[in-house]
């Protein structure tokens, strides 16, 4: 018998410190790809939502204020004004976009500095306009015939081998001049309009001076040019104001005795922002001030002194609501150009003023932040290479001697070797910090892993913070127009006192969201929160009723100025994009419920299913009102209406149905699907954390509305039927 010799053990292999290093970099490039693409939108914007092509100067717009004076504007949207065309009730800001001028036909990806010119009943506006391919501004036009409520976009008006801005125009012996900013050409050009206001030709230059920011006035008998001179030696980037005056628009120009007039070392703002103006005998200048990394603000002085040998001027209080929304906001982050003029038909003063939602050189701030993120990184990897061992960095010595070619230049031979031998000594400590440094991590115990893998968590989240700089846009939250137009409405959600901290966190969050013009608090139950108690960018209404019951949801409020109303649970949380969204869809079907929990009310007794059964089913057939959009007119009517009176006592019996007799109520008033889906991007429930939710038993829930079901069906006949998801076409029903 013979005996075998045991089989020697084969050994394991280990894995070289370099393979560790290759498998976190190439972790670390597959979450940035990952992440980058989690950035992208995850529903693409429809045909007509119209954003503009972002641009490292901003995503300038203009909007319309009206008011009783010119200190006393109010955006558009305060007034209420409405325009069926554009399905916006009411009107709001901003008037006039980047998008309205590329749908007219000419590229834009921003528009400033925006003049008006009032023409009988038409109220012409002039603007910059950039065009992103010549990256230069031109001069483009809009008019509006129904005192700024809307505008139609003419296209570009003036375009010249150079850039121009600032369109001032002005009428002088029955003719119309426009006076744009030509610095960039070296001069100030006045052009005469031969077909107003589409065609222009130059009528002379009237300084060879380049000017920015200049206007011209007629007060007291004589022409005043103020402008300023950036060119200058020593020029302040707010500007120096320089006058000129004349006796004629067309005649030479003296310049004032006291050129330049001021600087900006006593804080005040001398360049200009817009077109001067009377008021109550006053003239008044309007200057910008250049607020840093912020941008810009808005500032008026009134003129005392106005002589060819004295100016004298001081600023006065100039009130304006500031935007609290942030980049939500068109206006939200700056402001530098206003023009006020007295409007007759509609006795108040109309006003156009440009803003951007984004600060100064946003793009270029989020872009260095975004590289640093992945500079710090990529410093990280390579000092994890070395103390695993991966990476051994040693420098050469020897590229530190000194050569010399010359035995007499003595000098140059001496600094070379200075040079030579501190380099060496730095070289030599980089080597002894690297051999310290070198393998001071074994990644073969379970505390060296631990250490590798917290290292490899940093740079992964270094690595997603650099990503979301570069690549994942302004963060602003933009509203989507229809026609041209934008709109707003008003938060409506139904709470009591034990769910108080879930509305704190909801008025804050959606105060923020671009469209909401008020929200209302539906206060059920309990001692009702103080108004400080809420943090919120817009008006907060608490509207306290007598009674507990569900039919609140839907009582009719006089009180709302919007035409939209958005039923929306206090413990729902979903982005201000889905809000948006969401409002576009109900724009485009005013008559409809729209909102983003689908449901399927199906069989024979009709028995109450959720979203899955209704996408199992293909369809649905009913929009939940915890989250929907609806005309508060038509809707809270139906509700209150003596039809539904049977209805609303089954929701007082049962504490339940508000929104399936709602559904009941719009499907009964048409033969056509009342009801549209918007699939949210993320929403989430914020009671299941709370314990206060009001339908914690989910199956006694959906019993209670089974039995509705019944009822409902009894009375007003069966629901619409079923609607297809991904039918209306705009890959926001899936």
């Amino acid at each position: 018998m013979s005996s075998s010799s045991p089989r020697p053990a084969t050994p394991r292999r280990r894995l070289h410190p370099a393979a560790y290093l290759s498998a976190a970099a190439s972790l670390l490039a597959l979450v940035a790809a990952a992440f980058s693409r989690a950035l992208a939108p995850r529903f693409p914007s429809p045909p007509d939502a119209r954003r503009c092509r972002p641009d490292p100067e901003g995503s300038w717009s203009a909007g319309v204020f009206l008011g009783d004076s010119p200190f006393a504007l109010k955006p558009i949207e305060h007034w209420g004004i409405s325009a069926d065309a554009g399905a916006a009730w009411p009107v709001a800001n901003p008037a006039v976009t980047c998008a309205d001028v590329a749908e007219a036909g000419s590229p834009s990806s921003f528009v400033a500095s925006p003049f008006l010119f009032l023409q009988g009943d038409a109220i012409y506006m002039f603007f910059e306009t950039k065009n992103p391919v010549t990256l230069q501004g031109d001069i483009a036009a809009a008019v509006s015939k129904d005192a700024g409520a809307t505008w139609q976009q003419l296209g570009v008006v003036l375009d010249e081998e150079w850039h121009l801005s600032y369109p001032y125009v002005f009428s002088y012996n029955s003719k119309v001049y426009m006076m744009p900013e030509s610095s960039k050409n070296g001069d100030l050009r006045l052009y005469r309009a031969l077909d107003f206001p589409l065609k222009w030709t130059l009528e002379k230059v009237l300084l060879e001076k380049p000017l920015v920011d200049s206007v011209i006035i007629n007060f007291r008998g004589s022409y005043w040019l103020l402008g300023s001179d950036l060119s200058s030696y020593g020029a302040k980037q707010n500007g120096e104001l320089s006058i000129w005056y004349s006796s004629s628009p067309l005649a030479p120009w003296n310049p004032h005795r006291h050129n330049t007039i001021g600087s900006m070392d006593n804080g005040s703002s001398f360049r200009n922002g817009g077109r001067p103006f009377v008021y109550d005998g006053d003239l008044y200048r309007i200057g910008k001030q250049s607020g840093g990394v912020s941008g810009h603000s808005i500032k008026v002085f009134k003129v005392e002194i106005l002589t060819a040998n004295e100016y004298k001027e001081i600023e006065v209080p100039f009130v304006f609501d500031k935007p609290r929304k942030g980049r939500n906001a068109w206006n939200g982050a700056r402001s530098h150009h206003l023009d006020v003029q007295w409007l007759p038909s509609s006795q108040l003063w109309i006003g156009v003023m440009d803003g951007d939602r984004v600060p100064s050189n946003d793009s270029v701030h989020r872009l260095t932040i975004g590289y640093m993120f992945y500079g710090v990184t990529l410093l990280l990897v390579l000092l994890l290479g070395g103390l695993i061992g991966a990476i051994r960095c040693t420098i050469p010595l020897r590229w530190c001697a000194p050569h010399i070619e010359k035995r007499g230049d003595f000098v140059h031979s001496k600094q070379q070797f200075f040079l030579k031998y501190k380099l060496s000594s730095l070289f030599s400590s980089l080597n002894k910090l690297g051999s310290l440094l070198g393998g001071r991590i074994n990644y073969r115990t379970w505390k060296g892993r631990v250490y590798v893998v917290l290292v490899i968590l940093v740079l992964i989240f270094l690595t997603c913070l650099g990503t979301h700089c570069i690549y994942g846009g302004n963060g602003a939250e933009e509203p989507y127009p229809i026609k041209g137009r934008y709109s707003q409405f008003t938060l409506l959600t139904m709470t009591y006192d034990a769910r108080l901290w879930n509305l704190k966190m909801f008025v804050e969050h959606y105060s923020k969201c671009a469209s909401v013009r008020e929200i209302v608090v539906i206060w059920n139950k309990g001692r009702p929160p103080v108004l400080n108690e809420l943090k919120s960018a817009v008006p907060v209404r608490v509207r306290v009723e007598d009674k507990n019951t569900l039919n609140n949801r839907f009582n009719i409020d006089e009180k709302i100025k919007t035409r939209a109303v958005m039923e929306l649970d206090d413990d729902i949380m979903m982005p201000c994009d889905d809000l948006e969204r969401g409002f576009k869809v109900w724009r485009e079907h005013p008559d409809r419920i729209v909102g983003y929990y689908p449901r399927l009310a199906a069989g024979t007794p009709l028995e109450y299913r959720n979203e899955r059964y209704a996408r199992q089913q293909g369809g649905y057939n009913m929009i939940l009102t915890g989250a929907a959009f609806m005309d508060h007119g038509l809707a809270f009517e139906r509700y209150w209406s003596k039809k539904a009176e049977v209805g609303r006592k089954m929701v007082d019996s049962f504490f339940n149905c508000e929104d399936v007799l709602l559904n009941f109520l719009f499907a009964n008033a048409s033969s056509m699907s009342m009801v549209e889906y918007v699939k949210p991007a993320w929403a989430i429930d914020m009671s299941k954390f709370s314990g206060v939710a009001i339908s914690r038993n989910t199956q006694a829930h959906y019993h209670v509305r089974s039995k509705c079901l019944a009822k409902f069906s009894e009375v007003y006949g069966n629901l619409s039927a079923k609607r297809l998801f991904s039918s209306r076409g705009d890959d926001w029903d899936v």
